[in-house]
């Protein structure tokens, strides 16, 4: 049977929106130049073969609009290769994998680019952590989004609301779902910020030994300068300064800017092929999709959407979790982390071994595939076989993918 294999991935590196490193780069700009990397990686492909690009965004207006995956395509010198933009928040570039997985399984191409990018910096009436603005809503989510502020205001605990027949809030900031989850699975601070640091010291140590050296291609801004490393590692953290910092999404919660991920501008690419065409083309993959999931829960508590999603992709490939060797959970945050390992079970030494988002960053559309770049970076450093990405999606949805390194 004809395999999906992973045989080029590159990302940017990642800097903080609004006042860091890439700031001033468009992210179409930005994506072209990272999937240039991605495809320098592999001279032996003509690029003019490549079938479809397809191209993760989280927010896909204004300056990330127009179907930014045509635009790149085109920038890219494309002309003949299609290309369609996908949002899946936070999973949309993990998406673009599973599109690639799927028209290569059923026998529909041999050779996609899978990426995503998002510039929050570039965004037009950024609404920030906060959600959605009020013109934007539906009306009948208003009562909802009423009751999301009661419950921010008192801190109390989370229900169901479909158990009292209402809707949840669809729209709720993103913060507020963590302490959801944190209030629903009784998630201390001290457990946030005991992860918050170690995904920083995590994330240093890997600065250190060059770990990321092999994923991140640098980038030139529109100033001249070139940008190697991420902007938000910080050397030293410690969980005595962590514990300093206040709540930001409520009075007395338990989310601070040490235990959750930073807004970013990003972008990553990997280029996929069947692997009959990667052997005709003499290529040695680098991993091949073992499996995907998509799942969905209640937006009001969507960080433990990785529990289901992890669960059945694992279902689909015949697999537990004690077969996986590294995993990653996207860290948007702390909080929602340690509630979905908790629930499926897994290793915390096995987890986010070089540090996660509330380090590196997360640009929404570039995460999936900046995951995918590190477990296969983690797998060849540590020569183990299995991996696995997931991570929770604002709206109330999880997804999985299973890799298995093959050099």
């Amino acid at each position: 049977m004809t395999e999906a294999v992973i045989v080029s991935t590159a990302r940017s590196p990642f800097g903080r929106a609004f006042k860091g490193s890439l700031k001033d780069i468009r992210p179409d700009d930005l994506a072209a130049d990272v999937i240039q990397a991605a495809l320098d990686k592999i001279p032996a492909l003509d690029k003019s073969l490549v079938e479809d690009l397809y191209l993760g965004c989280a927010e896909p207006s204004h300056r990330h609009g127009s179907n930014m995956a045509k635009v790149v395509a085109t920038l890219l010198g494309l002309d003949n290769t299609p290309g369609a933009t996908i949002n899946r928040f936070c999973a949309s570039s993990a998406q673009t994998t599973r599109m690639a997985f799927h028209a290569i399984k059923a026998g529909e191409g041999d050779i996609f680019v899978s990426a995503g990018v998002e510039c929050v910096s570039q965004y037009a009436g950024f609404a920030g952590a906060g959600g959605a603005n009020e013109d934007d809503m539906n009306p009948k989510f208003r009562a909802a989004r009423e009751r999301t502020k009661r419950t921010a205001e008192t801190n109390e605990k989370w229900h169901d609301p479909r158990e009292d027949g209402e809707l949840p809030d669809i729209y709720i900031a993103m913060g507020q779902t963590a302490e959801n989850v944190a209030t629903a699975y009784g998630i201390t601070r001290e457990r946030q910020d005991e992860w918050g640091v170690i995904s920083q010291n995590r994330a240093e140590a890997a600065i250190q030994r060059g770990f990321f050296d092999w994923e991140i291609a640098p980038i030139t801004t529109p100033d001249g300068t070139v940008v190697s490393k991420d902007d938000g590692p910080r050397a030293g953290v410690t969980l005595e300064a962590v514990q300093a910092l206040n709540p930001v999404f409520r009075e007395n919660g338990t989310v601070t800017a040490g235990n959750c991920c930073p807004l970013n501008d990003g972008a990553a690419a990997l280029v996929i092929m069947s692997d009959t065409k990667a052997k005709e083309l003499g290529l040695e993959p680098l991993a091949r999709v073992v499996s995907t999931a998509a799942t969905a829960l209640s937006p009001e508590i969507m960080g433990l959407g990785p529990v289901d999603a992890v669960n059945l992709a694992l279902k689909r490939a015949g697999m537990t979790i004690g077969d996986m060797d590294v995993y990653e959970i996207n860290e948007a945050f702390a909080a929602q982390v340690i509630g979905s390992a908790d629930q499926i079970g897994m290793d915390y030494d096995k987890l986010n071994v070089n540090g996660g988002a509330i380090a590196l960053g997360h640009p929404f559309g570039a995460t999936g595939a900046r995951i995918t770049g590190t477990i296969i970076n983690a797998l060849r450093e540590r020569d183990e076989q299995f991996g696995l990405e997931t991570m929770c999606v604002g709206g109330g949805q999880g997804m999985a993918v299973i890799f298995e390194r093959l050099s």
